[in-house]
């Protein structure tokens, strides 16, 4: 046997040797079989040593479980998958039992129609809280509401207690000044003695007429079709003007080509320079039989005329350029107008790095953005003595509206003060408030919906005048006007 081939056998024997023992402790373990005692004839009496290991070996043990006779022993059930702690479940928001829907009333004064229902089966005492729009005042409110005012904000709230599986229905009645804009105003039910939201909703009354008589047409200029009819226009005059002048020229170069031929076949006759062609000889060379009458003699050839090459001119291609010019102006000013008058000078920049455009509005108002969709209900800051470190909560739902889980991120939350400054979300007094939840631990579940406070922490009497909200890092998020 070749040397190489003796190794290699060698080297196999090996290695299936180690993949013997590799295997020998993973194989089961058979447990020795209980030796059958001796058959005792009737009548006689066990043996003292065997009635002792008999039960012995019947008495169970700590893992045994008694099972009926004649049936097998079940198999112990498979122990549950283990999750990888760098698995992230998702957040999905819990449905309350407290819920809230609120309506705009059909009324030519604002008013609204706020529901409170309670789903269980345990009665529930909670607090009602709809904060009003700026500028308006309550005419009439159901009984048990109290009106709380501010400097900046007035609000009503109802102390109730809610029977198990019941639904209680709260009016509003307001008057504004300008009865002819849009009034957003939220509600929330809190858990008795706190600020903690079980649920919360908003809704716009808005009866403005809409002016018919203001309604008027754009500009010539910025209208579409009007700006089609006057391309149209140019190019057929421009195509009109080149056809009539082509023509002319084949008229002139026709008549100048005919005019020659017009004179006799007389030698007198001939014009100056013209050629003569004598009988017999020709260009084949032949003599060709003189025609009767002529003897001989030599007749005069009529001369071809030149056609001189015309040029268009100088006023038809200074008015096709001017038509092409004025028409080239005219859509690149239609398209700076249209991109001009669509800057939104009051919104912060939204291009670059960020993804998705802002968008501005006021406390009730649904706000969306790339991913996620924003309502602030409600911001409340205390009135201390102490001007150094004051909470303001916000009461903020959050909806997921797209079929992934969302991810936001706390340090992009952000409270913008009067003087220019901003804070982040203060996320421990954030968890404090939600009862030691962490909102920003985990992703947002696909389609889901959340109530919760987010607090931040101002310096100075001053309450923030702007919430910038927003899922992702490069998200362009949404701004929320604070009264």
């Amino acid at each position: 046997m070749p040397a190489s081939r003796r190794h290699h056998r060698a080297l196999a024997v090996f290695v299936h040797c180690l993949g013997i023992l590799a295997a020998v402790p993973a194989l089961p373990t058979v447990a020795p079989k209980p030796a059958t005692p001796a058959a005792t004839p009737p009548g006689a009496a066990p043996p003292q040593g065997s009635l002792r290991a008999a039960a012995a070996t019947m008495a169970p043990t700590p893992t045994d479980t008694a099972t009926p006779t004649g049936t097998a022993t079940p198999a112990a059930p498979a122990p549950p998958p283990l999750v990888s702690p760098s698995v992230i479940v998702p957040t999905r928001g819990v449905p309350s039992a407290v819920t809230v829907t609120v309506t705009p009333a059909g009324t030519p004064a604002p008013g609204y129609q706020v529901q409170v229902r309670n789903a269980s089966s345990l009665p529930v005492a909670t607090t009602v809280r709809q904060e009003l729009p700026p500028g308006t005042s309550t005419t009439w409110v159901t009984p048990g509401g109290r009106t709380s005012r501010s400097a900046t904000t007035t609000e009503v709230s109802w102390q109730l207690r809610l029977p198990a599986h019941s639904t209680t229905t709260l009016h509003t009645a307001l008057t504004t000044a300008a009865p002819g804009r849009a009034l957003s105003a939220p509600a929330c039910a809190f858990a008795a003695g706190g600020d903690r939201p079980y649920d919360c909703a908003t809704a716009t009354w808005d009866r403005s007429p809409v002016p018919v008589a203001q309604a008027t047409d754009a500009p010539a200029w910025r209208r579409p079709a009007a700006l089609l009819a006057a391309l149209v226009g140019v190019f057929l005059l421009t195509a009109g003007g080149l056809w009539w002048w082509q023509r002319h020229r084949r008229a002139r170069a026709t008549a100048a080509s005919t005019g020659g031929r017009t004179g006799s076949g007389g030698a007198g006759n001939r014009p100056a320079g013209a050629g003569t062609v004598y009988a017999g000889t020709g260009s084949s060379g032949t003599a060709p039989a003189a025609a009767p009458g002529q003897g001989g003699q030599p007749r005069p050839v009529a001369p071809v005329a030149v056609a001189r090459r015309r040029r268009p001119p100088v006023w038809l291609l200074v008015g096709a350029a001017a038509a092409v010019l004025a028409g080239v102006v005219l859509a690149a000013t239609l398209t700076a107008t249209r991109r001009v008058a669509a800057i939104d000078t009051t919104k912060q920049p939204s291009t670059g790095a960020w993804v998705g455009h802002s968008t501005t509005g006021v406390i009730g108002v649904p706000l969306r953005e790339q991913a996620l969709e924003f309502t602030v209900y409600r911001i409340a800051c205390p009135s201390a003595s102490s001007t150094a470190g004051r909470r303001c909560q916000a009461t903020v739902g959050v909806r997921n509206l797209t079929p992934e889980q969302q991810t936001w991120h706390g340090e992009m939350q952000r409270a913008y003060l009067p003087g220019g400054t901003w804070v982040s979300t203060d996320e421990a007094a954030t968890r404090l408030a939600n009862q030691g939840r962490d909102v920003f631990g985990q992703p947002l579940a696909a389609g889901s919906r959340l109530v919760l406070p987010l607090v931040f922490t101002v310096d100075g009497t001053d309450r923030p005048r702007q919430l910038e909200l927003r899922s992702g890092v490069f998200s362009a998020g949404v701004r929320v006007d604070v009264p």
